[in-house]
């Protein structure tokens, strides 16, 4: 009895160590999260998308988040407009309260300018410096705008500036709002009108969610800028309201513009000299002048643009489609654009290569040009009005357009069915594939007087 009882035991204890050894061969691995999705997958949008493309150029990182409840005047970095005695009745100045409100923010990490919503806050001509601690967020909820046309302007401010941004590294301009630009008393007046906004000689800059509208002249403008991402951003203003532009860039680097929507009386997005690596996708532009790359080259000045892509957008409506454009006599390159998967309806010069934009007699005679080579045009379909041909490359009798690739370009009449020629006058460059119209007038090869003498003199 003891035996067979000693003998189970050790049974028992036998099975226990090896169910326990073959339990310890398997170990539980906690699955890895599943990568995050690529890029845009090169479909054309209908309206602007919801998120930012995976692919940035060197763009800033992800805009500095305010405090999660940013009505609480408790919370030690919010810093509210009313607080410092805004009134917020559309008439009153507000401009001491958003100064003094500033100074306070600019010298405190990560803080927030509060401009909150339900009320219209009327400020004029602005100068808001730095530097000053990082993270600073101007949060604009509710309406802010200039005076109300040339005669309430007060005569001590300069006529061409409102809100400028200087000196500033790491800045978010965002919000629920809408900053509104009064601009119909001044467009019809012949003297050139104040920009909206400018961001001067800033760095790792944002600009989200806002509405802005009815500028007496260019909406948005960075001039000496590097890091620059405008995301969701909604800008309009009437057809016919001259030199309304977008969103202008010059001598500016590094900049992503993504899923916005614009329409005005000018180009949506106008790129101007000394730009490097800019990326815009997602957009939806029109009615308006279309995404133009200059004017560059004015008054005999040099140039130089590299390394733009314009992606996945939607141009309807509009005077143009995308354009570079440059001035008789300037100097320099445009190099390295890349159109692709851009969707036109109803649009005059879809795709426009200008190098005489400059049509007075001061022009006629001058010789040297900026370089335009290198340029790529790729799945552009859609309508085109027929009132201009649709294909339009102008380029210089003495510096030829090189190196233009045509792929997958399939546009036909907005009206009609009659298919306009393309125009080509001095440019260079390959069809991959069939062009629809077919753009016989595109030369092969590399004219000689470009490839052994021709310097542009940028880097």
């Amino acid at each position: 009895m003891k035996k067979n009882m000693f003998s189970s035991t050790i049974i028992i204890v036998t099975l226990l160590v090896l169910f326990s050894n073959v339990g310890g061969r398997y170990h539980y691995h906690k699955g890895q999260k599943k990568a995050s999705a690529p890029s845009p997958n090169g479909t054309i949008p209908t309206d602007p998308i919801s998120q930012t493309p995976a692919y940035s150029p060197n763009v800033p990182s992800d805009p500095v988040s305010a405090p999660t409840d940013p009505d609480n005047d408790d919370t030690p970095c919010v810093f509210n407009v009313k607080d410092y005695g805004a009134i917020g009745d559309g008439s009153s100045d507000d401009t001491p309260a958003f100064v003094a409100a500033w100074k306070d923010a600019c010298a405190v990490e990560s803080a927030t300018v509060l401009v909150p919503s339900g009320c219209t806050y009327m400020i004029t001509s602005t100068i808001f410096s730095g530097p000053c601690k990082p993270g600073l967020v101007f949060q604009v909820d509710g309406v802010l705008s200039p005076p109300t046309g040339p005669d309430c302007w007060p005569k001590k401010d300069s006529p061409r500036q409102w809100l400028v941004f200087y000196k500033l590294d790491n800045m978010t301009l965002t919000g629920t709002g809408t900053i509104e630009g009064n601009g119909q008393d001044w467009w019809n007046l012949p003297c050139k009108p104040h920009r909206l906004i400018r961001f001067f000689m800033s760095s790792n800059l944002a600009m989200t969610g806002l509405r802005i509208q009815n500028s007496p002249m260019f909406h948005v403008k960075f001039d000496g800028c590097e890091g620059v991402l405008i995301d969701r951003v909604s800008i309009s203003s009437p057809k016919l309201s001259p030199n309304t532009d977008g969103i202008h860039i010059e001598n500016t680097k590094s900049v992503g513009i993504y899923n916005s929507k614009i329409s005005n009386g000018d180009d949506c997005v106008s790129i101007g000299p000394g730009c490097v690596n800019v990326d815009i996708e997602g957009l939806t532009c029109g009615p308006s002048h279309g995404i133009s790359i200059g004017s560059l080259g004015v008054h005999n000045s040099q140039a130089c643009v590299s390394n733009i892509t314009v992606r996945n957008v939607m141009i309807h409506d509009s005077d143009n489609g995308v354009r570079i454009k440059t001035w008789q006599g300037g100097a320099g390159s445009v190099t390295g654009i890349a159109f692709e998967n851009i969707q036109m309806e109803n649009v005059r010069n879809c795709a426009i290569i200008d190098q005489y934009y400059c049509s007075n007699k001061n022009c006629a005679n001058q010789t040297s040009a900026v370089y335009v080579r290198d340029i790529t045009f790729r799945n552009i379909k859609g309508t085109y009005d027929v009132r201009s041909p649709p294909i339009h490359f102008a380029c210089s009798d003495s510096v030829a357009c090189t190196n233009i690739t045509m792929s997958e370009v399939e546009l036909f009449p907005y009206e009609g069915e009659l298919l306009d020629d393309p125009f080509c006058w001095n440019a260079y460059g390959v069809q991959e594939t069939l062009t629809i119209p077919p753009i016989d007038c595109l030369q092969d090869g590399m004219p000689q007087s470009i490839s052994d003498t021709f310097v542009s003199g940028c880097t």
